[in-house]
């Protein structure tokens, strides 16, 4: 048994409430480890001589990683305070006794040897998140490239490769005219990248937080584009960029002329005077990574920090949306954070919080700040195993176990799970142009808990290298379109909604074959169970014990195999062809 793996602390990350009266608690120990664990709790303060609470739960193997179990139990509890300690029997029969970080070869008795766990502190602690953001399919839209209600000809609309600055006269309107395609293709929330006044065609470097850009429209589109999204049942998210501003902000610009005398000094991180960004050398103030017009905000300045909190409440006030995006939120200290969701879901309790984060970020969603995340290690697995070949099936669910066994439960089903952005070359393009790995990627994502997030023209077959190029006109010419990915897609997000087993369900198996590039997951949702199957690699894989059953994607019966690049979701003969 490897002592050193097991690890458990009582807070918010592996003991917390789902809901008043459950509770759940996690165990991390080394991968393959142990044959059993069992969670041992009982009240504080009620001696096993006045009234006997204790109660002996088996935990179950929640998920895996690449180096660890964890291990999870569900407890319903009416307590002060619980105290507990865990059974550990490893795979040879040794057992042992784990109880407030230290370990006892026999039972433990003795209250003050075991974990606390205090209940109405847990339960007014918990993590809660807006009911209908969870599972929704997201579209990424990004404004200046995304649709126009001008004439732009066809030569300058679907340019090739693009410039960065290209002008495309993407705007507001242009998206209000394509809310039926968004309605079509299965879209719940529409995610915009900046529409506020700003020099660029990204709109990352903003002007002036409180005004649309011109190009893009008026306040009173905007406020247009979310009540009539709102009236097909869609919801609206606004991308805020409180990292960074432009150079022409308003208190950099005082900055600049006045210097030390300037009333925003503290709003800014300057290192000497005069502010210069020069070609080739380190700008005289923080900015974002070393781009000279965006300038680093410091809100750990009230006032600065009033600003952004401000912009924030006002546009949900002001056009009613329903949450924001944040860029570069990763690079904001924690307490900001914790007050803007305080503020902010003041202003409008179900405000969805989304941070922007390249990495595994458990230290922002502890419940007190953001509600989700991109997901980019989801993206990054994604594009490794279908795109590059260089991830195996196995280390794609290690890699999403890891996720799951490290997040609050309730998470799964927020992350926004993506395969490219704005900031990505597309994923058709990383993938050689070859659309049956772009629609293995999208089942990936469609048909797993989380929010999948469909950049623009994914659905269409889009292609473009990174940061810039990714950013091409949207093919509205449906000769252009790749009309079998649009099936595809419009496909899945039908199932997705039609079938919750695949987002709600529990997992009952999930297992890899490598050298058949295949992937298995079994999710159960009642009575009704189904094994999703996704072939990663070229040629054809022989599944012969799955044949006959009935496959929900095609809408027939299954063959026994699966061509390079295919996914099935395999339900038994006469259970659940009602999908």
């Amino acid at each position: 048994m490897e002592l050193a793996a097991i690890r458990h602390f009582a807070d918010n990350n592996y003991c917390y409430a789902v809901e008043e009266g459950r509770f759940l608690i996690r165990l991390e120990t080394k991968r393959g480890d142990m044959a059993k664990v069992r969670l041992h709790a009982q009240e504080k303060y009620l001696p096993v001589s006045y009234l006997d609470t204790r109660q002996i739960y088996d935990m179950t193997l929640a998920c895996s990683d690449r180096y660890r179990d964890y291990y999870e139990a569900v407890i319903s509890i009416d307590v002060v305070c619980l105290r507990y300690f865990f059974e550990l029997e490893d795979t040879s029969g040794q057992v042992t006794y784990f109880g407030n970080h230290e370990f006892h070869d026999t039972c433990v008795t003795d209250i003050e040897l075991m974990f606390d766990c205090p209940q109405t502190l847990r339960e007014e602690e918990r993590f809660l998140l807006p009911s209908w953001a969870k599972n929704k399919v997201i579209y990424q839209i990004f404004p200046s490239r995304f649709a126009t209600d001008k004439q732009v000809p066809d030569e300058v609309w679907y340019q090739a490769p693009i410039d960065l600055d290209a002008d495309l006269q993407g705007s507001l309107r242009g998206i209000i005219d394509r809310l039926d395609h968004l309605q079509e293709l299965g879209v719940d929330i529409l995610y915009m990248t900046p529409v506020f006044r700003s020099g660029s065609s990204h709109k990352y470097n903003t002007d002036d937080y409180y005004a649309i850009d011109p190009s893009f429209g008026t306040k009173e589109d905007l406020r247009e584009l979310v009540q009539k999204a709102h009236s097909r049942g869609m919801y609206v998210i606004l991308d805020g960029v409180f990292n960074h501003t432009s150079m022409n902000f308003f208190a950099f610009q005082d900055l600049k002329e006045k210097e030390e005398q300037s009333k925003y000094l503290d709003w800014y991180y300057p290192r000497s005077f005069p502010l210069t960004a020069k070609q080739g050398e380190r700008p005289s103030y923080k900015t974002f990574s070393f781009v000279g017009g965006m300038p680093k905000l410091n809100l750990r300045n009230k006032e600065a920090a009033d600003f952004a909190i401000d912009v924030a409440s006002y546009w949900i006030k002001e056009c009613d949306i329903d949450g924001w995006r944040l860029d570069v939120a990763d690079e904001i200290h924690h307490g900001f954070w914790k007050r803007f969701r305080r503020e902010i879901k003041a202003v409008k309790p179900d405000a969805l919080i989304v941070g922007e984060v390249w990495h595994y970020a458990g230290d922002f969603l502890g419940g007190d700040e953001w509600d989700s995340v991109m997901n980019y290690p989801f993206c990054h697995a994604v594009r490794d195993l279908v795109a590059r070949g260089t991830l195996r099936p196995s280390e794609l669910l290690s890699d999403l176990g890891f996720l799951r066994g490290n997040l609050h439960r309730d998470v799964e089903g927020y992350l926004w799970n993506f395969i490219d952005t704005h900031d990505t070359a597309r994923f058709l393009y990383s993938a050689g142009n070859d659309p049956r790995k772009q629609r293995l990627a999208a089942a990936f994502q469609l048909l797993l808990p989380g929010m999948p997030m469909i950049y623009y023209g994914d659905e269409v077959g889009m292609t473009g290298c990174s940061d810039r190029d990714c950013r091409r006109g949207m093919l509205w010419d449906e000769a252009r379109q790749d009309k079998d990915t649009l099936a595809w897609y419009q496909r899945l997000v039908r199932l997705r909604r039609q079938a919750p087993v695949l987002t709600e369900g529990t997992v009952v198996r999930q297992w890899a074959e490598d050298g058949e590039g295949l992937l298995f997951i079994e999710r159960q949702l009642g009575d009704q169970r189904v094994t999703l199957v996704f072939h990663t690699e070229e040629g054809t894989a022989s599944l012969p014990e799955l044949r006959g059953q009935y496959d929900l994607i095609s809408g027939q019966e299954f063959s026994g195999t699966l061509g390079g690049y295919e996914a099935a979701v395999l339900a038994e003969a006469g259970g659940g062809r009602e999908v």
